[in-house]
């Protein structure tokens, strides 16, 4: 504990002069130097001025004791995903927030408090969380250093800045190898890899992940990592493993009261499903999640078009016009410009193909190529009109998109 400073803390809250704090204890000067430097006073000094300010050294120590265990347990309870019991601890961190600064944990507890901020979605307090912690960057000791740049790149993930915190995560990995090989660090390697749709890397990270949160029996985040191996194992068309993954977590998540996850768990289920070609078990699984979801969110909407999708490809145009319809609208509610500008596409399709094709090649296909994600869409829209300008005797146009997917 800082106690110079915290005796400075004290002594001008109560209003009292150095003068009046000092006397029959030490002098003025000397008081102003332990205010300023701790290491002048012997203990029972600091003690003595203490007790005149109705302050106990033996509870400040307990204070910093504390301190230490709430901040340890904080980051516990965020590895595993606590949701009740993080707000709990934070909240008695909070109340003895104006003793941490003279603390040697001030910087730590800044760093958690920012954590904590991106684990509860408030990205704008974060951003200035972030910001504060930036300017203190040089005082940071090296692991200090290690946490505020784990943090910036979980903060990059949220803002959808993942190139950027990959790059991050990928020094901090060869840097700090021992430090980085945490289950969490590992997931949230893992998941930045997926969402650049580097399903190899994420596979093999997210292996990793599971692995030690098996061993720690950190049950929600190995429902978190087996969603994140069912999704890529699907993308690399590793089916067999992404049923498996799937399976074992609706199992896992009925077990453990995890409900929340089941519209996402079945939205994944049907995905895979639709890739293995089994469009009635696609479709079971879709409404499923349809059913589960009690707002008409963005999650809603991704899973509508998805059936939408699938109607569509089975012919039944009357049931994707009235997906794509809803899916349209909804869109344009919630401001997401790729579901209007893919359901605008299908509609038009449905009344007039040739039009479709102009828009595709306009509107959707550049709003793809300059998002520089969705893959697996692109390469699929590409082959849409590779094969159209084939049908209409374009060769030179379906070579240049045919191109495009090599």
């Amino acid at each position: 504990m800082e106690f110079g400073a915290l005796i400075k803390f004290y002594r001008t809250q109560r209003g009292i002069t150095q003068a009046e704090l000092s006397k029959g204890i030490c002098s003025v000067p000397h008081l102003s130097k332990i205010e300023h430097n701790s290491k002048e006073a012997n203990e029972e000094t600091v003690s003595l001025l203490l007790r005149r300010l109705n302050v106990g050294l033996e509870e400040m120590e307990e204070k910093e004791e504390e301190i230490k265990f709430l901040l340890k347990r904080l980051d516990g309870k965020i590895n595993f995903y606590l949701k009740d019991e993080i707000e709990e601890n934070y909240q008695k961190l909070v109340n003895i927030e104006h003793l941490i600064p003279f603390s040697k944990y001030m910087y730590i507890y800044e760093l958690y408090k920012f954590r904590y901020l991106i684990f509860k979605g408030l990205i704008e307090d974060a951003e200035n969380q972030r910001a504060l912690l930036y300017k203190q960057k040089k005082n940071f000791s090296q692991h200090e250093d290690y946490l505020f740049r784990y943090y910036h790149a979980i903060f990059l993930m949220w803002k959808g800045q993942y190139q950027n915190a990959d790059d991050i995560l990928d020094v901090l990995h060869t840097e700090n190898n021992n430090e980085s090989a945490s289950g969490e660090f590992l997931y949230h390697r893992s998941l930045v890899k997926s969402s650049l749709e580097q399903s190899g890397h994420a596979i093999h990270f997210g292996k990793m992940a599971l692995q030690i949160f098996m061993n720690q029996h950190n049950f929600i985040r190995i429902l978190h990592t087996l969603m994140l191996l069912g999704i890529n194992y699907t993308h690399s068309n590793i089916y067999e493993e992404a049923q498996e993954c799937f399976q074992h977590l609706i199992r896992n998540a009925e077990l453990l009261k995890k409900e929340k996850l089941l519209p996402q768990i079945y939205h994944n289920m049907g995905h895979l499903q639709f890739k293995m070609k089994n469009p009635k078990k696609a479709l079971n699984f879709y409404e499923k999640s349809l059913e589960l979801q009690p707002t008409k969110n963005q999650h809603y909407l991704v899973t509508l078009y998805a059936v939408g999708e699938l109607h569509h490809s089975l012919k039944s145009i009357d049931k994707a016009k009235n997906c794509f319809q809803e899916v349209n609208l909804l869109s344009k509610k919630l401001g997401v410009k790729k579901y209007r500008l893919l359901t605008d596409f299908y509609l038009l399709h449905m009344a007039s193909p040739v039009k479709a094709f102009e828009y595709l090649e306009a509107k959707v296909i550049p709003y793809f190529e300059e998002a520089n994600e969705h893959m697996e869409d692109l390469t699929r829209f590409y082959k849409m009109l590779a094969d159209y300008y084939n049908q209409m005797g374009l060769v030179n146009d379906a070579v240049t998109y045919l191109n495009k997917i090599i």
